[in-house]
């Protein structure tokens, strides 16, 4: 490890999350020395159920398949959801996402970060340009246009033509190159945990939109299943004082009792709910991905997938410029990749933020417009359709690698 530590990289990755693993599995035939720098390795995924999952969407499972990351995911623990039912629990508004409806098998996976973090480092440890610097840490960075330099915590020093910054929200390299982050806070934390519940939840999500927040029942491969509670800052403390029975009866009760009760409570943790956009995705020698540029609310579970793929439109324009014999490194060609995302990113965060709004007011007015409008998304099968597409990566300006052959849709 020591030898790796120390020498030139093409590329050098922040990050060893799923969106810094992505983007090295997805460039490992790019014929570039690559780089992923991380703190310390993910837990074993043998034991108990870890509190952050992500649903993963068709996009970022045909991206899994194509580097050959999802056979080991489905052989560890996987889930599928082929229903989703939401509803607003002020009114009568709901609607409902059925997989059939588009001739598909599933909408999506519920996995754990985890898991996807070991399939993708399997699928690093076993290209021989890929190395994980791990336990690494940076200690310094000098960002330049052509050859930046990263000293680590333990004196090694590395040279690279481009640092990609996939180091999430408090992001080292989006610091170091001196680009701010507009974070607005929602003042609300997600309370995370997994339940069981006395109905079986049917591979099937579920979501309540509540004045207080929305709260999301994520199926799990066990039978039990993963819950999102967004709550008002002030309410969390009282909320992670309560003891499992009480905790259970609130939740369930929050719930309107879909599932039933809940049976089973594990430890719960909770994580702050905000937004925020980078203007720029780009400086010379470095490009950022992921969380690192951009956070959105989780209502609508699409923060991985945003994340996975930048990642994947970042290789593709780096290897269509090796390709064609131009600097792929260059600023030119990042630029590229920052146009190509932006938008995307931007229009999701500003429609997550509208969700939040029109569905966390009280005012007689919102209440009416949000439930008309679930009863009539409903009813009205392109809109549906249109939706359920673009939210599974069904649609939109994708990368070649999550339009690949070989996954049905």
């Amino acid at each position: 490890m020591a030898e790796l530590m120390r020498g030139h990289y093409d590329i050098l990755i922040a990050g060893g999350g799923i969106t810094g693993l992505t983007l090295a599995c997805v460039l490992k035939d790019a014929g570039l020395k690559i780089g992923v720098i991380e703190r310390q390795p993910p837990q074993p995924h043998e034991i108990e159920y870890a509190l952050r999952v992500s649903a993963i969407n068709r996009a970022s499972l045909r991206t899994f398949i194509a580097v050959g990351a999802f056979d080991q995911m489905a052989s560890l623990r996987v889930s599928p959801f082929r229903d989703m039912h939401v509803w607003d629990a002020t009114g009568v508004g709901q609607i409902h996402f059925d997989s059939a409806e588009l001739g598909l098998d599933a909408l999506g996976y519920i996995i754990e970060n985890r898991v996807v973090q070991h399939a993708l480092l399997d699928v690093l440890q076993r290209s021989d340009n890929l190395h994980w610097l791990c336990p690494a840490e940076i200690a310094s960075i000098e960002l330049a246009a052509g050859c930046s330099r990263i000293g680590l915590s333990d004196g090694a020093e590395l040279s690279t033509a481009l640092v990609v910054g996939a180091d999430g929200a408090a992001s080292a390299v989006r610091t170091a190159a001196g680009i701010e982050l507009a974070r607005n806070s929602y003042q609300q934390q997600a309370i995370v945990c997994t339940v069981g519940t006395e109905i079986e939840h049917a591979e099937t999500a579920w979501q309540c939109f509540r004045p207080s927040g929305p709260l999301a029942f994520l199926p799990l491969a066990d039978g039990r299943c993963s819950i999102v509670w967004s709550l008002d800052e002030d309410k969390i403390e009282s909320m992670l004082a309560l003891d499992d029975a009480a905790f259970s009866v609130a939740l369930e009760q929050a719930f309107e009792y879909r599932l039933g009760a809940v049976t089973s409570v594990s430890g719960r943790a909770v994580f702050p709910l905000g937004h925020g956009h980078v203007d720029n995705y780009i400086r010379p020698g470095v490009a950022l991905i992921g969380d690192a540029a951009h956070q959105i609310h989780p209502l609508a579970g699409q923060g991985a997938n945003l994340g996975i793929m930048d990642a994947a439109c970042l290789a593709q324009v780096i290897v269509q410029a090796k390709v064609a014999g131009r600097d792929w490194s260059a600023t030119h060609t990042s630029r590229k990749y920052e146009r190509w995302r932006k938008g995307e990113n931007r229009l999701m965060e500003n429609a997550m933020t509208v969700f939040k709004t029109l569905f966390g007011s009280n005012d007689p007015l919102f209440t009416a417009v949000r439930n008309t409008g679930l009863g009539i998304a409903d009813h009205l099968g392109p809109l549906k359709y249109t939706f359920m597409r673009h939210a599974m990566g069904l649609s939109g300006d994708l990368p070649e690698i999550a339009q690949a052959v070989g996954w049905q849709d």
